[in-house]
């Protein structure tokens, strides 16, 4: 006897190399059936249709494709996308309100932060997450005392930003965006 002939068949059989699950991206809920092997980059870009997230170098090497995931900056090029099963998950497309920018992106408008804009979403993602995490009190490599409150440097914006390169070299101006905010917000 053969064993498959005992097996049920259905015409829409999950393939094993897939998953389904569910995602939280900029407030709205999605559902997705995606190859295993799909990064978080490519579900946002190629399924979601969200292409404000850049791929970059596809090695996690440039910072294009970051995003927020629970509050912390990632590469989502680096990160399956099945992995972030029920996570909250916010890209450059759910910073704006719908009447105006949000406080980063208009300050990168105010200094002229950006050349040919290719990496600015990611590093917008990424200027916002690294005052969050100074907010909260998470050491850099060059955070001085580790007792006391981080102070918001030059320096120390520089090496959290290190992650995300700029290949027209507006670093100057990132750099002023970032202080507009940070002095805006004490």
């Amino acid at each position: 006897m053969n064993p498959s002939n005992n097996v049920e068949r259905h015409p829409k059989t999950v393939n094993p190399d897939s998953s389904t699950f569910s995602l939280t991206v900029n407030g709205e809920r999605h559902t997705l059936t995606l190859d295993n092997r799909t990064t978080l980059l490519d579900a946002l870009r190629e399924h979601l249709k969200l292409t404000g997230t850049k791929k970059g170098c596809d090695h996690g090497q440039c910072g294009a494709c970051t995003v927020s995931v629970n509050g912390e900056r990632i590469n989502a090029c680096l990160s399956l996308a099945v992995m972030h099963e029920d996570d909250d998950i916010s890209t450059i497309e759910g910073a704006a309100e719908v009447d105006h920018l949000d406080p980063m992106q208009q300050a990168f408008v105010d200094h002229d932060a950006f050349q040919c804009g290719y990496c600015t979403p990611g590093q917008i993602c990424s200027a916002k997450a690294v005052l969050e995490e100074i907010q909260a009190g998470l050491p850099s490599h060059v955070t001085k005392d580790l007792n006391a409150p981080i102070e918001i440097s030059d320096a120390e914006i520089r090496e959290r930003m290190s992650g995300n390169l700029c290949r027209c070299g507006a670093y100057a101006n990132i750099l002023k965006a970032i202080n507009q905010v940070a002095e805006a917000r004490s």
